[in-house]
């Protein structure tokens, strides 16, 4: 007797999941992705499907930070989290929140990303995985020794991660702790030298020379704007810069406008009474980058998305035009 219902469907769908693997392998992550809505077209309401689709646009494809892509994972973990529930799938539903969490975090929605896996933590209060994407998410809010605390226990779930270690690294450096700071650092390398290689570490001269390199690089009219901007450079954000915005700005920022946008008069911002001026942030560039030449493409980068704030131009805005 021939198969029939999911049990016909099941070949297929599995040949459509394997295609969109090697698909995404090869770089042709349209075609992937496509692949992957024909395979769920095929089954809607199969939950280890659903699971496998959102996870590989939320953490195969995590490196492409494409927005895009994150908000169809977002979509699919919503919609098997509402089917896990109703088939009373607490576990899979506190998955799916989990994946959910993750894009949210990735896409600077901090608050939201914790909502999400704070439902999932109380399935798995003890899950390596949850407890990083939860400190990621208090980090990007400022939440200091929360993050520490959900590290900690990370450490302490399980086998030792290059991304908690550097990520304790990254708490320590703006609580005050160099010391500590480099040794987590230094672990990560450690335990992952591709994924955390060691930043490039420039003299402040050297710095210096490398802005100058970036703004002789960017195009005459950019250049023009920046005549009457500052620009200058610190090593990290301070708190001021980030807890001045509601919600906070990421410590990761690699620079800052400050100052009223071009052709608007002075309001009750505070920061509009001062010269406008861009500031860098050393350290944060410098891990971004992996050798001279990227760092000084990425300065670049940074300052063109600057110049967008002193134009006017919000995040939606500069993601439209390419220079998120």
């Amino acid at each position: 007797m021939a198969p029939t219902g999911d049990d016909a469907e099941r070949p297929e769908i599995e040949t459509l999941r394997e295609r969109a693997f090697d698909l995404a392998d090869e770089g042709r992550i349209d075609e992937a992705l496509d692949t992957w809505e024909r395979a769920l077209s095929a089954s809607r309401s199969d939950l280890d499907l659903l699971f496998e689709a959102a996870d590989f646009q939320v953490n195969v494809l995590r490196d492409l930070e494409d927005r895009e892509i994150l908000e169809r994972g977002i979509e699919h973990a919503r919609r098997g989290a509402k089917l896990a529930r109703k088939a009373g799938d607490a576990e899979r539903a506190a998955e799916f929140a989990w994946l959910e969490g993750t894009a949210l975090g990735q896409l600077g929605h901090a608050t939201e990303a914790l909502a999400r896996l704070a439902e999932a933590e109380q399935v798995f209060p003890d899950s390596l995985e949850v407890l990083s994407e939860k400190a990621f998410a208090l980090y990007e809010l400022s939440r200091l020794d929360e993050a520490r605390e959900a590290l900690l226990r990370a450490e302490a779930a399980g086998e030792e991660d290059a991304w908690v270690q550097h990520q304790l690294g990254l708490v320590a450096e703006r609580q005050g702790e160099p010391g500590e700071a480099k040794r987590r650092f230094a672990r990560a390398l450690e335990l992952s030298p591709d994924e955390f290689p060691a930043p490039i570490g420039l003299t402040h001269h050297a710095f210096d020379r490398a802005v100058e390199d970036a703004l002789a690089a960017l195009p005459e009219q950019v250049r023009r704007y920046l005549s009457n901007v500052a620009i200058t450079v610190e090593e990290i954000p301070s708190d001021d810069d980030l807890l001045a915005s509601d919600p906070p700005l990421s410590p990761t920022i690699l620079g800052l406008f400050r100052g009223a946008p071009y052709g608007e008069k002075a309001s009750m911002d505070p920061w509009s009474h001062f010269p406008s001026a861009i500031v860098l942030y050393q350290r944060n560039l410098e891990r971004f980058a992996r050798d001279r030449e990227e760092l000084t493409e990425e300065i670049g980068v940074t300052l063109l998305h600057e110049v967008g704030h002193f134009l006017g131009l919000d995040e939606d805005d500069l993601y439209a035009r390419g220079l998120d």
